[in-house]
């Protein structure tokens, strides 16, 4: 199984297992290995991963970090392990810090299994940075991040391609942070507000009085922009994929049989769709069709029985599911990894069917 797979059937299973980790042990074998495992490197294998890394640090005499995955015979990346509930901000890291310091190790892993906080020495070199560079949520995982991640794979590890962007995905990471914040809010920052007073060339003073009056006008503008740029992308996606389907209508249904090619990106996002689905039924009974304009995957080879379409011939991919009327629903898609987003749709539809 690829990376995406054995993320997307890990993520699947979160939901379930969270509520019976009591214990860090437990988050460690039932979270924290199998992730150790989906980026390719062999937990079993104490020449790839070491768990319960000792090393001497200064008058700190056998304290251990959780693990230390190695490649090529050298640390890597080391991971600091806590319970599944543990709120990473508030965490104790001062092992990870010293460790940092004392090996090899670029990039060190703090994680509770769910949320994955990715630390490197951006400030100061061989010192651990107090904030991470990346952030990754399992239970609401982004595109953007996942791709990082995955740099860090053994088949894919790119230890100065990951380090050359961290610096910038720091800087990413607290702007989105912010502007997030501020879309949240219901009253943004006085700053927030300020900069967008100035920017607006009023000419006036940015006193009490303005800010006051100024402020619902800024979040209702920011909350405008937000929802138009999603529906001009909604819009665009459907235009052409209507346009794609009215061109394919007026080909003769033997010329597009011919013109049917499948491609590895949409066996990897069919492989996906199985890997979401093994977790209730046998994988072996989902089987794709393939058509010009989508990749159709059903349940047990029938027609009545679809599961959902991937929509990957156009420059907007999205992935088509049924709610429980059986009725189409679009969804535009980025990445591959999107797909999982849409895993409760899916695994909905074939309950459907089974009962």
């Amino acid at each position: 199984m690829s990376f995406d797979e054995k993320i997307a059937a890990l993520i699947q299973r979160i939901p379930e297992l969270v509520v019976h980790l009591q214990t860090e042990e437990a988050t460690k074998n039932a979270l924290i290995m199998p992730f150790i495992a989906a980026l390719g490197y062999d937990i079993f294998n104490p020449r790839e991963v070491i768990p319960e890394f000792t090393a001497d640090v200064g008058t700190k005499k056998g304290e251990k970090v959780d693990y230390a995955v190695m490649y090529g015979g050298e640390v890597i990346f080391l991971v600091e392990c806590k319970k599944v509930d543990t709120d990473l901000s508030h965490a104790e890291m001062s092992q990870l810090f010293r460790y940092f310091q004392v090996t090899n190790a670029r990039i060190a892993i703090l994680t509770n299994g769910v949320q994955y906080n990715f630390y490197s020495d951006l400030e100061a070199p061989n010192k651990m940075d107090s904030k991470p560079f990346l952030e990754l949520d399992l239970s609401d995982p982004k595109t953007p991040a996942l791709k990082e991640v995955k740099k860090l794979a053994k088949d894919d590890f790119n230890l100065d391609q990951v380090l050359s962007v961290a610096n910038e995905l720091k800087y990413i990471s607290a702007i989105k942070k912010y502007l997030f914040t501020q879309y949240e809010s219901k009253c943004p920052d006085e700053d927030f507000v300020k900069f967008f007073f100035i920017s607006a060339n009023l000419g006036n003073r940015f006193t009490a009085t303005a800010k006051e009056q100024f402020t619902p006008i800024v979040k209702k503008a920011f909350e405008q922009f937000i929802n138009e740029r999603i529906e001009d992308r909604l819009r665009s996606a459907l235009q052409k994929e209507e346009k794609q389907l009215v061109e394919d209508s007026q080909i003769g249904a033997e010329e597009v049989k011919s013109e049917i090619i499948t491609t590895e990106e949409e066996l990897e996002g069919f492989r996906i769709v199985r890997a979401i689905i093994a977790k209730i039924l046998d994988p072996e009974r989902v089987i794709y069709r393939d058509t010009k304009s989508y990749m159709g995957i059903l349940l047990d080879d029938n027609n009545r029985k679809p599961i959902c379409r991937l929509c990957f011939n156009t420059k907007q991919k999205s992935i088509i599911t049924f709610d429980q009327d059986r009725r189409e629903v679009r969804h535009p898609i980025d990445a591959l990894t999107d797909l999982y987003k849409y895993a409760d749709e899916i695994t909905k539809i074939v309950e459907i069917y089974q009962s």
